[in-house]
């Protein structure tokens, strides 16, 4: 079952299981501060015979913020980390990550500011490479999701000398919204990171949506998709009383 995470979505809502057709392995991105677009993201899937390998771009500019991102990633075909580089500039400044794992640890070597860190961290199945903007590692957090059941979940944080977080994740109603012009439900889920908040949509064969990220009035948006404003904003399942954390 885990082999087909990608390619058979299974959805958990209030407790009830269903299987739907393969999602696009790709996606476009607008990224936006309180609704004007300020830069691009995407990423791309391809099937190995292992697992899956994966790329995603960011590009940022904005008064305050230049940003841009390269990430390749090596996952097994449960969605696991096998190994990961990033190369990424902010405001001029170069960082470098390289990321696998090693015995029961994840290895970080980060380079910032002409200097660099090896970190080690707890390994978890359930554990996202999660970089700022990045489209590919919440499509990726989407589809662990599913194998953990909501739960167990962890980022990988590569900041400063890197650290590891556990995601709360809760599911809230259902909204609307459309994707190229034709009627899509989203799926509507909270992920709490380190404090930080992300509303996350997906479509109903798991894929990535839009997102609305912890820094103040950044959203990103899939190319196409459009969220119809809900009646009640947020308003949990009827027969869950309030959010499901798992």
């Amino acid at each position: 079952m885990q082999r087909l995470v990608r390619h058979f979505a299974v959805l958990a809502l209030a407790g009830a299981l269903a299987v739907v057709p393969a999602a696009a392995q790709s996606g476009s991105f607008t990224v936006s501060q309180h609704g004007h677009a300020v830069g691009t993201a995407s990423f791309n899937f391809t099937t190995t015979p292992n697992g899956y390998d994966s790329t995603s771009l960011v590009r940022i500019a904005m008064q305050g913020l230049n940003y841009s991102l390269s990430k390749t990633e090596q996952l097994n075909a449960a969605n696991q980390l096998k190994h990961v580089h990033l190369s990424a500039t902010v405001n001029g400044a170069a960082v470098a990550v390289n990321g696998a794992p090693d015995a029961a640890q994840i290895l970080l070597n980060i380079s910032a500011n002409g200097r660099s860190a090896t970190t080690r961290l707890d390994a978890h199945p359930g554990a996202v490479f999660l970089p700022d903007f990045d489209p590919g590692a919440l499509e990726t957090l989407l589809a662990l999701a599913v194998s953990q059941n909501n739960r167990d979940l962890w980022a990988i944080l590569p900041k400063q000398a890197g650290s590891i977080a556990p995601i709360q994740l809760a599911t809230y109603a259902d909204e609307q919204g459309t994707l190229d012009g034709k009627p899509v439900v989203a799926h509507h889920l909270v992920a709490t990171i380190g404090g930080g908040v992300t509303d996350l949509f997906s479509g109903p064969e798991n894929q990535l949506l839009q997102a609305e990220l912890p820094q103040r009035g950044f959203a990103m948006v899939r190319k196409g998709f459009v969220l119809t404003p809900p009646a009640s904003p947020g308003a949990p399942p009827d027969n869950a009383g309030g959010p499901t954390t798992q």
